[in-house]
């Protein structure tokens, strides 16, 4: 089984104040995404020479007003996996509980013992839905 770190997301009230603080660390934009549909854009920033390990700055367009207050800063950790179907199952199989199963074959969400939540995404092309995770209804919240 092998596991690649892919980055970690924090939800920001303000995206370019959020920005400059990252970039006073010495963070460089390396990817953003703007979601029409979703209105949010997601900003990906890392070291100069380590673009492979981005923190994700999620921002809501309408605005999130429980921000800075409410915990819902940190987003969750993501990690790729080469099956995620086996990669579920090993972790249920070791007590840990899929709060969101791969219904879709491409993504789920479990959490760590200390409740930070852990996002799943199938390496390459989405697998073909199976059984038992289709009929799999999500357990908690991620």
């Amino acid at each position: 089984m092998s596991i690649k770190y892919l980055h970690t997301m924090v939800r920001v009230k303000d995206l370019e104040t959020s920005m400059a603080f990252y970039q006073l660390l010495g963070l460089v934009e390396t990817r953003r995404y703007d979601n029409e549909s979703g209105r949010f854009t997601l900003v990906f920033m890392a070291p100069p020479y380590q673009h492979d390990c981005p923190v994700e700055l999620t921002w809501n367009w309408d605005g999130d007003e429980g921000l800075p207050s409410d915990s819902r800063h940190f987003g969750h950790l993501a990690y790729e996996v080469d099956n995620i179907y086996e990669t579920c199952q090993h972790l249920m199989e070791n007590g840990v509980t899929i709060n969101r199963p791969p219904r879709d074959g491409r993504m789920a969400f479990v959490r760590s013992p200390d409740n930070i939540s852990v996002e799943l995404l199938q390496a390459g092309e989405p697998l073909a839905p199976a059984e038992p995770w289709v009929s799999m209804e999500n357990t908690g919240h991620w």
